[in-house]
């Protein structure tokens, strides 16, 4: 559906600069399509570098018209409410967008097809992007086992943070060192940027893991596949860890988290473990007593767009003396030190 060569709009309403914009950020940092603007009334009249990190001069313009008028011919929608539910509020600017003959890419788990299906015109379309796409997979059985290929799978210490980033950063960087790297996207930011993935959050529980293993399988001939990770084995409500770790049958992990973290992110009576902690937990689960493949986490991807370049130097070297892995920041310093972990050190 989705065209390398359609340029696109995010709509980021009230949120472009914030943690429920990743998605806008991962498709402006990662994505294939031109972007000619940012929607968002609240921040209207600035470009992308005034408000984020990303070095980016795109518009942030107030409503859809505008970036119509800019050559829009696609709405992403790149801001995840609450729960992932369409609020009422934007149901009218969709509306505006269709009627105006745009085409709709939604990350949400409210479905936008139905909703639109009476207005579309010939040719124009809604991409559900959390819709799982064919027949149910088979329930997994360790298949992914048997393949010659390093799976590396990305795992954390909390939800958002930053386990597609670092997942996409390792696969440039081990593209550019000549290896045959694929990344494989599990979540609507990731199908997105690369057109293609499976919706895990979206797929029934005993299908998680035979869809994780069935896309896997398909990547076979890939020397090298970064497994997109999601959630994590220490969020009492994140269930997504297990079905990766089965579906993969990783034989590489490398572990990304916050710098500064000591809680979750919003659950703050849930403490963080030190790291070395986290590490034993994902390589026993992923080992499953000696049961299944015995990955190991090589390396720590540690975000720290928080901290000054002194202060995150000082928390890159602090996680390392502390794990005895090598540690950076993959957006700040570039992946190559993940790249020689799960590689062993060949370029």
């Amino acid at each position: 559906m989705l065209d390398p060569t359609h340029p696109i709009a995010l709509f980021a309403e009230a949120t472009m600069g914030s943690l429920n914009a990743k998605m806008a950020e991962g498709i402006l940092r990662y994505g294939r399509n031109p972007v000619v603007a940012v929607i968002d009334s609240t921040q209207a009249g600035k470009r992308v570098r005034d408000i984020c990190t990303l070095d980016s001069d795109v518009p942030i313009v107030a409503a859809v018209s505008d970036a119509q008028a800019l050559g829009a011919s696609v709405l992403v929608l790149g801001t995840a409410p609450s729960g992932g539910r369409l609020p009422v509020a934007w149901q009218g600017v969709l509306q505006t967008a269709i009627d105006g003959g745009m085409n709709l890419v939604n990350g949400m788990h409210d479905r936008l097809q139905p909703m639109f299906a009476d207005r579309l015109r010939a040719g124009q379309w809604v991409w559900d992007l959390r819709v799982p796409q064919g027949d149910a997979p088979p329930i997994a059985m360790a298949r992914a086992a048997a393949l010659n290929n390093t799976r590396v799978l990305m795992v954390g210490t909390d939800m958002a943070i930053g386990k597609m980033t670092a997942g996409l950063e390792l696969t440039r960087s081990l593209q550019s060192m000549g290896h045959d790297a694929a990344f494989l996207a599990t979540g609507q930011t990731g199908i997105a940027i690369t057109g293609r993935g499976i919706p895990l959050d979206a797929i029934r529980v005993d299908h998680a893991g035979g869809a994780v293993e069935r896309m896997v399988l398909e990547a076979a001939a890939h020397d090298i596949v970064v497994v997109e990770g999601q959630g994590s084995l220490l969020h009492p409500g994140s269930t997504a860890t297990l079905p990766l770790m089965r579906g993969s049958a990783c034989t590489h992990m490398v572990l990304c988290h916050r710098a500064g973290m000591e809680t979750l992110d919003e659950l703050d009576s849930v403490r963080i473990p030190p790291l070395r902690d986290v590490i034993a937990l994902n390589e026993a689960v992923a080992r499953a007593g000696g049961a299944l493949t015995a990955a190991k986490v090589v390396a720590i991807a540690l975000n720290t767009a928080r901290l000054s370049e002194s202060a995150a130097r000082a928390a890159l070297d602090a996680v390392e003396d502390q794990t005895g892995l090598p540690a950076t920041d993959p957006v700040r310093h570039g992946a190559d030190k993940l790249s020689l972990a799960v590689t062993g050190g060949a370029r």
